[in-house]
Formats: C-alpha cells, structure tokens, sequence
C-alpha cells in the first residue's frame, strides 16, 4: 500500500489520522484536534512531519494545529473556501485539485453539508479517504450548515470511490450509528453483521474505523438513500433519536 493509515484516538471520541507514504516515509496527520496524541503518534514514527491535513473548521478537528506545527513541523492544508476561519494555511485548496505527500498524492473532493467549506482527501493509491465529519460508519455528518441537497451529492461523491476504500471518519460513533441504523433498516443483514461486529470491537477496546466503502454502501442508510427527500427524512429522524 503506497500510504499506509492509523487511527489516533483524540478528544472524548475523535480520531486524527496519522499517515505516511511508504515509498518516501513522508507523514501527515489529519484532523489534530487534540495536540498530545497527534505529537506522540509523529514522534513514534522518529521523522518530521510534512502535512496536516484538515477537513473542516470545528475546534475538535483542528484545536492542536498550532502545538503540532510548533513541535512537529508540517505544512497546513485546507479549504481555500474556509481559509478564513481554519488556522493559518501553508497551502490553500480547492475542490479537483491535488495534495503531494512524498510519492503519493491526494485528490481534494468537494463534500458540504455538515459545513459548507468541509473537503476531503481521497489518496486513490492506497484506496485512503479522510472524510471528516460527512461521512461516518453507518452514519452521515449532521446539516449544521449545509443542506440535505449538498450531503447527498457529497455522499453521492463519496460513494462512487472504489469499493475498497477505507473510510477514515472524524468520529467514534459506528454503535450509536447502529441502533439508530437498525430502526431505519431493521432487516438488513449487513447491517446487523456491522452492528455485532462494532460491539464485539467496541468490547475489546479497538475502534470500529476504518471501514470501508464496500460495508457502508451495504449497510449505512444514508450512502443508501435514492434521493434528497428520504435523506432528509432520515437525517430529521437521526437528530431527534433517543
């Protein structure tokens, strides 16, 4: 795999990623939004850092910019559309464009909806997504910004990447998202083997991330809404579960 992805525990239940590319051993994290865990997990690896990548501007994705930059180095990439209000960026992007880290390189994908200036980072050698806060494992982003309209079509996006795709969210939240999924879809046979394998990690104290494109078009009821309309609904149904 040209680059290969951990997930570092942050926070009550995020995770910044840390990523390196095997061929050159450059690294990036995403989404420090704690600095001690993002520092320890460069630190382990004994290199400096080249990137840190961010998805969107929340402080629990991008509160330990500085003490990272400070400590490990890296260059800042973000949203040229969210510059901004996300800490000082090195490199601004923009949907379409690339991002290098050593020999690989990252295609930046346009997904509103959660906010309006959220991206992610697609590293298509080595099948890596990052992608925040828009899609979750049997979940999706609330609308705190965008629309329904823009989540779908940012899902729709996210949704035509390989099957194999890992999918490296913002977010430790696959059980909640299951017993929430299981109302919508209770017959589902892949979500319920999801379901008990999330408890089953959960249980031995490993995350349930990352999963994969292939597991959430099979089982997330948000990537599998037809259209605007039952995304919405789903979505209205989510915010108000108890």
């Amino acid at each position: 795999m040209p680059v290969s992805v951990t997930a570092v525990p942050c926070l009550s239940d995020n995770y910044t990623w840390l990523l390196q590319d095997e061929a050159t051993g450059a690294v990036a994290v995403c989404d420090p939004g704690e600095a001690g865990p993002a520092i320890a997990a460069v630190e382990r690896i004994g290199r400096p850092l080249d990137l840190i990548l961010l998805t969107h501007h929340h402080g629990d994705h991008v509160a330990g910019v500085a003490e990272v930059q400070a400590r490990c180095g890296g260059r800042v990439v973000g949203a040229a559309a969210d510059a901004h209000r996300l800490p000082r960026l090195d490199q601004a992007v923009r949907p379409g464009e690339t991002v290098a880290l050593g020999g690989s390189r990252a295609a930046v994908i346009d997904t509103p909806g959660h906010t309006v200036g959220h991206i992610a980072f697609h590293f298509p050698e080595g099948g890596v997504l990052l992608c925040g806060d828009t899609l979750f494992s049997l979940g999706c982003g609330r609308l705190l910004e965008g629309s329904a309209a823009q989540m779908f079509e940012s899902l729709r996006r996210l949704a035509a990447l390989p099957e194999e795709t890992l999918v490296c969210c913002g977010h430790e939240y696959t059980e909640s998202n299951a017993r929430f999924a299981l109302t919508v879809e209770p017959g589902n046979e892949a979500l319920i083997a999801r379901a008990a394998e999330a408890r089953a990690q959960r249980a031995a104290g490993r995350p349930t991330v990352p999963t994969t494109l292939a597991q959430e078009r099979a089982a997330n009821p948000f990537l599998r809404a037809p259209d605007v309309a039952r995304l919405a609904a789903i979505r209205t149904a989510k915010d108000n579960f108890r």
